[in-house]
């Protein structure tokens, strides 16, 4: 299941050394320090969990919001086990 706007918040304001209300949901995560690295570290925890994102869709809408639309767009794409609703 993809993050939520809250977990998102969660997993990227320690990255960036503020507390996740102190992001703006329009906010360019790249600008505000997030590397490419750790964006890069984000993906392969995603991919673990079986949510295929892609990287190249993060770097270009760099937002939660952005980032919100890439997962929720792949929602209805990430595989589940057989007999699990």
């Amino acid at each position: 299941m993809p993050p939520t706007e809250r977990e998102l918040r969660a997993l990227v304001a320690p990255v960036l050394g503020i507390e996740p209300s102190g992001i703006d949901a329009d906010a360019n995560l790249v600008l505000l320090g997030l590397s490419s690295l750790e964006i890069m570290r984000l993906v392969g925890r995603w991919r673990k969990a079986r949510i295929p994102v892609d990287f190249d869709a993060l770097v270009a809408a760099p937002t939660l919001n952005g980032w919100l639309a890439h997962l929720q767009s792949l929602a209805a794409s990430v595989p589940t086990e057989p007999g699990v609703a």
